[in-house]
């Protein structure tokens, strides 16, 4: 069987920026088996699955280790491949998924937007081993929605961070996020995911899930100006709309082609 495949760098507009993905539609559901060895194959953050289901689309996303529950990045960049590739003439397109519900990316000349669910954390204490697994530096504030989330005083903490990524995937923990008030944006942040095969992905769709609401409330407004400095480094433009949030991008095709299975 071949398989049609795209990579793509989301959440930049330059060529190995921001974070890459794959994505290989199907107009079938492989077994989740197959795909995740695809994504293994891949060794991307993610690669993003997805299949026709009337007018909208069905969307799935594996990272080299496991099925993840949401990624945005991967969801930018597939719609840029169904917007851009595949003769797709509409504005917006639905993604339905298996635990985040239905996820939607509208297109306005080259930048597209994610609407995804809000998921505000809450304040927590550091579970054994988090702190020292990060250095040691304590933050000002521990939170926690699906991952953890720390806050620091400044862009130059988080710069400075040197996980013990082997010492994090020990942890019983999905990822954790690390921001502080940006010096040219209004925060910035870094996201740690060993236990899924990434030891730092570069651009986050769903820690801004986390990142929107925490600091539309510190900051006391709704539209936010953010940077996930990673080496490779993204931007995004985020506004807090209820129990939603928004994430504006760009994104940039790699490479197509085909694979063989």
């Amino acid at each position: 069987m071949k398989l049609p495949i795209y990579q793509v760098d989301a959440f930049t507009q330059q060529l190995f920026g921001g974070n890459p993905a794959a994505i290989v539609p199907l107009a079938s559901w492989l077994p989740a088996p197959e795909m995740q060895k695809i994504a293994a194959e891949n060794n991307l953050a993610e690669t993003a699955f997805f299949i026709p289901q009337g007018n909208d689309y069905e969307l799935r996303w594996f990272t080299p280790e496991l099925e993840i529950d949401l990624c945005g990045h991967a969801t930018l960049a597939t719609a840029h491949i169904i917007f851009t590739q595949l003769g797709y003439t509409k504005n917006e397109i639905h993604f339905h998924t298996l635990k985040a519900g239905t996820l939607t990316v509208s297109k306005a000349e080259d930048n597209y937007t994610l609407n995804f669910p809000s998921r505000p954390p809450e304040l927590c204490e550091a579970p054994d081993g988090l702190l020292n697994a990060l250095g040691g530096k304590i933050p000002l504030h521990i939170l926690r929605s699906r991952d953890y989330m720390l806050v620091y005083e400044s862009e130059a903490d988080i710069i400075v961070l040197k996980p013990d990524f082997a010492a994090l995937a020990k942890l019983d923990i999905m990822g954790v996020i690390v921001t502080a008030k940006g010096e040219h944006s209004d925060f910035v942040s870094r996201f740690f995911i060993p236990a899924a095969g990434i030891n730092e992905d570069p651009v986050t769709g769903s820690a801004h899930c986390n990142l929107i609401p925490y600091w539309a409330e510190k900051l006391a407004k709704n539209k936010l100006h953010a940077y996930q400095i990673s080496t490779r480094r993204g931007e995004l433009w985020c506004e807090l709309k209820g129990d939603r949030v928004l994430m504006t991008g760009k994104a940039i095709t790699y490479l197509k082609g085909e694979i063989y299975i």
